[in-house]
């Protein structure tokens, strides 16, 4: 089965990945390195670590393999399920393992004292990594860095939890919706056409994509439809034969006949990645957003997944990207027309520059002839 998995990622790899050149790397020495290692390998956590370790020679970060046990739980995401409760990133230093980007409140992770900014070390010796399952009532020793750089070792007792809504819309605040996204999944277009639909044209509207994924590309032409004309240029994606396909907006915002007229501000991080990327780039190259925050990861090729022999995942990049207006997202991300970052107290620092630029813009208004007029956002 080792052999089965490896032969099917290298061989996948050389004939459907996007740069048929494979950014330089010669993946028949790659093979040579790595298969005995993969068919040696005792268990699922020591073969896909092998196996990304191949992958990373790509520098790609839509470019990888995942294990079973986590396929599971990226399937399970919108069901009861059991868990940690934290969201992680790969780490890309030289200390390797897992950066822990968010800590569900009320989560068995949270019960046990981890807090975001900390590392899983997933090393040899460390006694769980994501590549193993994750079982109700079975406690996990994980072994972790804090943001001091000590070590700790802290035991954790997964429980099942509902999971959380991906989509969430705020409007507590007078004169302003915010619509917090985590990811660009299926009803995405269909939810924020809803959210708009009777909107009053004065309310200025947050798209909060910070820490997303990402997701389906469809989605994010969907979003972009609720604020830019149908039929409208915001990409050009380039496939393996060199095949140019334009992309333009094509509607799906939930049955709104017309794109939203609100002002509009997008907040991103270092951890908004791929559709997260290409939304906030199209809405600014056509002054329709303002985008808040950090330079988002430039993680944007376009990439599908396939599922492996043994039940995990690769996730190949299978077209390059351009914007609307010919920038390569790619290692480049997306810059903030305001910078600013999350100073870690109970004020949402972010959220609050984006209010105050989108409120000025608001004393902004001008009257011309009865019809209320703005500066691009």
């Amino acid at each position: 089965m080792n052999a089965r998995v490896f032969d099917q990622v290298w061989g996948e790899t050389r004939s459907q990945y996007y740069d048929p050149a494979l950014h330089g790397v010669d993946w028949n020495a790659a093979r040579r390195v790595y298969r005995p290692q993969a068919v040696a390998a005792p268990d699922d956590r020591r073969l896909y670590q092998i196996m990304a370790r191949m992958m990373g020679l790509l520098d790609d970060a839509h470019a990888m393999v995942v294990s079973p046990a986590v396929a599971r739980r990226q399937d399970a995401l919108q069901q009861p399920r059991p868990t940690l409760g934290i969201t992680v990133s790969v780490a890309t230093d030289e200390t390797g393992g897992y950066l822990i980007d968010r800590v569900r409140a009320g989560s068995p992770a949270e019960d046990a004292g981890i807090v975001a900014g900390w590392r899983l070390l997933t090393g040899e010796g460390a006694r769980w990594t994501p590549e193993n399952d994750v079982v109700a009532g079975q406690p996990l020793d994980l072994n972790l860095i804090d943001a001091a750089g000590a070590p700790r070792s802290v035991v954790v007792t997964p429980r099942i939890l509902d999971p959380l809504p991906t989509f969430v819309a705020d409007d507590t605040r007078p004169g302003v919706l915010v619509l917090r996204i985590d990811g660009f999944d299926e009803g995405l277009g269909q939810w924020m056409g809803r959210q708009l639909h009777g909107l009053a044209p004065q309310t200025d509207v947050v798209l909060d994509l910070r820490g997303n994924p990402g997701g389906r590309l469809y989605e994010a032409d969907a979003v972009l439809s609720c604020f830019l004309p149908m039929g409208q240029e915001w990409a050009t994606r380039t496939v393996r034969s060199g095949r140019r396909v334009t992309l333009k907006t094509e509607g799906g915002c939930g049955g709104l006949t017309e794109p939203a007229t609100n002002p509009v501000a997008v907040l991103v991080d270092g951890h908004s990645r791929s559709a997260a990327e290409l939304t906030p780039a199209a809405l600014q190259e056509a002054g329709r957003a303002l985008v808040v925050g950090e330079r988002t990861a430039g993680a944007v090729l376009i990439a599908q997944s396939t599922q492996l022999p043994d039940g995990g995942r690769l996730t190949l990049s299978r077209a390059d990207f351009v914007t609307s207006g010919g920038v390569r997202l790619e290692k480049r991300g997306v810059e903030p027309d305001l910078l600013a970052a999350d100073a870690g107290g109970s004020t949402d620092v972010v959220l609050e520059a984006a209010l105050a630029a989108l409120a000025a813009n608001d004393n902004a208004v001008v009257e011309q002839s009865g019809a209320r007029a703005t500066s691009a956002l």
